[in-house]
C-alpha cells in the first residue's frame, strides 16, 4: 500500500460512490474499484460495505479513513515546513560575534533579518576570532562576525565596514583638546586583549602603536574590550578601541582621536565556502546590503 492508494481510499470514503470518487481522482470506475480491493487485501480487512444501490464504511474503514486522513494531513504540513525551510522562510541560523561587533551595525543586521524572515530562529553566541574560526569549522555555527576577518583557505570573508582606532583613556588623564599623539603617552600602560590566542585584535593595536612610535613595552592583557574599558575606568592603563565602542560613553573614560594613524580596523561577515544554505545566504546579502547604507 502506498500514499497514492491512501489517496484513492479518502476520495471513495468522503464521495460514497465509486463513480463521482473516480472522476474526483480523474480515472476510470474500474481501476479505482481494483486499487480498493488491493488495499483491504493488504489490510486484512474489510473496509467497504457494498450494497445494491449504495455504500458504506464498515468500522475498520471508518478508522482507516481517520488515519488515512490525519497521515496525509501531517505530510502536506511536512512538505509545506520544508520548503519553507528550503525557500529561507523558516527554521534556524547560529551566528557567532565578537563582542564589538555589538557597538557597530549587527543590532541594525539582526533587527533588519528578523524583520524579513521572523520565522526563522536566530542562536546568538559571542566569541573570539579563534573561537568563531574553530566552531564554523566544525559546523557549530553557520555565520560568524569578525574583527577583522577569519583567514583560512575553508572559509569565504566578506568585508562589512572598515572604522578607525580611538584611544580610550581615564577621563582625568589627557586635557587637551584635539588629536592625541600616543608617543606623547610613554609612561602609559596599554591594556590590550585578548593575550590568548595569537594573532588577535591585540596585535592589530600593538602594530598601530608601533606605526606612530608608540611605546607599549607596559601591558596588561585582558580577555575581551568590555573588561580593557573597566580596567581604563579605573585608571589601570589606555587602551585603542574600534570607534564604534567610543560611540557609547562611560563613566570615568574618555575616547580621543589619534593623531597619525592609519591602521584601520574592520568587521566581516564569514562562513563555509562550501555553504549552500539558504539562510546564510540571506543573512550575508543583508548585511552587506546594509553595510552599504552605513558608509
Amino acid at each position: 500500500m502506498n500514499l497514492k492508494q491512501i489517496e484513492y481510499f479518502i476520495a471513495l470514503a468522503e464521495e460514497l460512490h465509486f463513480g463521482r470518487a473516480a472522476e474526483r481522482l480523474g480515472m476510470a470506475q474500474p481501476p479505482l474499484s481494483r486499487q480498493i480491493q488491493q488495499i483491504e487485501s493488504d489490510l486484512g480487512a474489510q473496509l467497504i460495505n457494498r450494497g445494491r444501490n449504495a455504500i458504506s464504511l464498515t468500522q475498520a474503514g471508518e478508522r482507516f479513513y481517520q488515519r488515512g486522513s490525519a497521515l496525509l494531513a501531517e505530510l502536506s504540513d511536512i512538505r509545506l515546513e520544508i520548503r519553507r525551510i528550503g525557500q529561507g522562510a523558516e527554521g534556524r541560523l547560529r551566528i557567532g560575534f565578537v563582542g564589538s561587533a555589538t557597538y557597530g551595525m549587527l543590532p541594525t543586521i539582526l533587527k533588519s533579518f528578523r524583520a524579513s524572515w521572523p520565522e526563522v530562529n536566530l542562536s546568538l553566541a559571542p566569541m573570539n576570532n579563534a573561537q568563531l574560526q574553530r566552531s564554523l569549522i566544525r559546523r557549530d555555527i553557520d555565520i560568524a562576525i569578525a574583527r577583522p576577518a577569519l583567514n583560512d583557505s575553508e572559509i569565504v570573508t566578506r568585508k562589512l565596514v572598515d572604522e578607525p582606532l580611538v584611544l580610550a583613556a581615564p577621563d582625568a588623564l589627557i586635557t587637551t583638546q584635539g588629536p592625541v599623539s600616543l608617543p606623547h603617552l610613554a609612561q602609559s600602560t596599554y591594556i590590550l586583549y585578548p593575550e590568548y590566542p595569537r594573532p588577535s585584535f591585540a596585535d592589530v593595536v600593538i602594530a598601530a602603536c608601533e606605526s606612530v612610535g608608540a611605546d607599549t613595552s607596559r601591558r596588561v592583557f585582558t580577555m575581551d574590550f568590555q573588561t580593557a574599558i573597566a580596567l581604563v575606568s579605573v585608571g589601570e592603563g589606555v587602551a585603542l578601541v574600534p570607534a564604534s565602542v567610543g560611540a557609547v560613553q562611560r563613566n570615568g573614560v574618555r575616547y580621543h582621536e589619534i593623531a597619525d594613524l592609519t591602521i584601520r580596523t574592520g568587521i566581516s561577515v564569514n562562513h563555509r565556502i562550501d555553504e549552500q544554505g539558504i539562510h546564510v545566504h540571506n543573512f550575508v546579502t543583508l548585511a552587506q546590503k546594509v553595510a552599504r547604507k552605513v558608509v
